[in-house]
């Protein structure tokens, strides 16, 4: 389900599998990793490559030593297939490599070629077409979205007595939108029509995209309104929506190994790498298929990214306007709603933009400090991609001598991660009887619980949640998750039980209204 993913994503739905502990360096594998394909601009930055992969942050658990591994170790780690890196510095592309397979088990390794579906990166490229087209007068970014709509309107309600949705707030995630991701559809299954997934009818697998909140008064993610942005460009340009994003953003840019086509053509879907879920299962199928393609439906290469990003930094030093102006980009780089500017992520510094991603199976990042025209594109066939993504950036931006970005490494988050993925379920709950006057927060083990469940480790995850809710026993976070883990492993009247208290304490309760509802509900 395509959604904004930052560069340390809580492991609530990347998952959790224990394993055994890796050792120091040299521990036996089955077979040696695949060969990597890199690309470098000057043969002296294969001595930083070497530099990136020796820096990597080590395994840190608490009381031992920490253990230093190598990217194919950490990949093993996280259960990830496949990665694809690139980097930039001052306004130049300067390498690119890969590591491991284009598919969980498989032996084919990916290559620089070798396609990633980019998910909610997706919207950053989207963006720039949209703003493009009000550069050239196309439509307005203030205006009412309705008077440039023509297949389909957004709905009017109470909500839009007043204010309405505006392209700059579809953009920015202020539009009062719903609909925040999408779980994609099977290979060979039935696609609904844009038209039937802006209403939520079958066979979409969504609700209606409608507007619940008054429009420009709130900041919440929503892919659905990238939906209407799809809705809006095709009905300007009156062309599909891979042809008009080739015209007026991937073409300009350069982006010869890119497309927004879903389904693949088999030329295309020859090169792709397969997604692979937490557990280190592959997706059916290989990849889900996104007909929402404004919010999701890129499928891409990270040196393709690459360009793309060097494309804005340039656009806003006024060196470029090959897709938009100076004065544009900088009005898309400029905070609008929460963290949020017109498609990227603008929050934590004024010179820093990105925007992360995740579609079943597949995660990708990307990051660029637009002053300096210096970042990094990373892509996944995992959904667990985004945890190892933290620490490649970490060392990257170090080996360069960028702006220090935030540090997860050491979060509780990342602790109890990695110690349910190399200890287990008991060693997350001693840590954590440990930490709790320490600042351990519930969300701490609902994430880890509910990741270990998601990776296949029910008993063990819901072991988690029952420390959790022990631990907390006044938190509502707390016994709520708990009561979802029960749901989730079939123990309804446990679950029941949970809830019930919970409204007891707090009859206004949500969740568990709506969880008592659901349990309560004749089969």
């Amino acid at each position: 389900m395509p959604q904004a993913v930052p560069r340390f994503v809580p492991v609530w739905f990347l998952g959790c599998t224990a394993v055994a502990l890796l050792t120091a360096a040299d521990a036996p594998r089955a077979a040696p990793p695949p060969p990597v394909t890199q690309w470098m601009a000057r043969p002296a930055e294969s001595t930083r490559i070497a530099r990136v992969e020796a820096s990597l942050a080590p395994l840190v658990l608490p009381g031992e030593k920490p253990q230093a591994l190598s990217v194919q170790r950490w990949m093993d780690l996280y259960r990830i297939p496949g990665l694809s890196v690139a980097v930039y510095d001052r306004h130049a592309l300067v390498w690119s490599k890969t590591y491991g397979v284009t598919q969980a088990g498989g032996k084919e390794p990916v290559t620089l070629e070798t396609l990633f579906q980019a998910a909610s990166v997706s919207k950053t490229v989207t963006a720039l077409a949209a703003l493009r087209a009000v550069e050239q007068g196309q439509v307005s970014l203030d205006a009412n979205v309705n008077d440039a709509l023509k297949c389909w309107k957004v709905p009017d309600n109470d909500f839009t007595r007043e204010q309405k949705v505006t392209l700059r707030r579809l953009l920015s995630h202020s539009a009062g939108l719903t609909v925040h991701g999408f779980p994609g559809y099977g290979v060979g299954e039935p696609l609904p029509t844009l038209q039937q997934v802006l209403n939520g009818e079958k066979p979409a697998n969504t609700e209606a995209v409608r507007v619940d909140t008054v429009p420009g008064t709130e900041n919440r993610y929503s892919g659905g309104g990238y939906v209407v942005v799809q809705q809006l460009l095709m009905d300007l340009t009156k062309k599909p929506f891979p042809q008009l994003m080739k015209e007026a953003v991937l073409d300009p840019v350069g982006m010869k190994h890119s497309t927004f086509e879903q389904p693949l053509p088999p030329a295309l879907a020859a090169r792709t790498a397969a997604g692979t879920r937490a557990s280190g299962e592959a997706v059916e199928g290989r990849w889900k298929v996104y007909p929402e393609l404004a919010p999701a439906g890129l499928w891409t290469t990270p040196s393709d990214l690459a360009l793309l990003q060097l494309e804005v930094a340039k656009a806003k030093a006024g060196k470029s306007k090959r897709v938009l102006s100076q004065a544009m980009t900088r009005q898309m780089l400029t905070k609008q709603s929460g963290p949020y500017g017109l498609g990227y992520m603008v929050d934590d510094a004024p010179d820093r933009f990105e925007h992360g991603g995740w579609n079943d199976g597949f995660t990708s990042t990307v990051v660029t400090m637009g002053d300096k025209g210096s970042g990094v594109v990373l892509m996944a066939n995992s959904d667990n991609g985004a945890l190892l993504f933290e620490r490649l950036i970490a060392s990257i931006v170090t080996e360069y001598g960028w702006q220090p970005l935030p540090d997860h490494l050491k979060s509780p988050e990342m602790t109890a991660d990695l110690l349910s993925r190399t200890k287990g379920a008991d060693a997350v709950i001693a840590w954590a009887r440990k930490t709790k006057g320490k600042g351990l927060s519930p969300r701490v083990l609902n994430q880890t619980g509910y990741g270990m469940m998601m990776s296949g480790k029910v008993e063990d995850g819901l072991k988690v949640f029952q420390e959790n809710a022990a631990l907390f026993p006044d938190d509502p976070e707390a016994q709520g998750g708990l009561g979802m883990a029960y749901m989730q492993a079939g123990r309804k009247a446990e679950a029941l039980a949970v809830f019930q208290k919970l409204l007891k304490a707090d009859p206004k309760n949500e969740n568990a209204l709506r969880a008592v509802k659901t349990l309560s509900a004749k089969p």
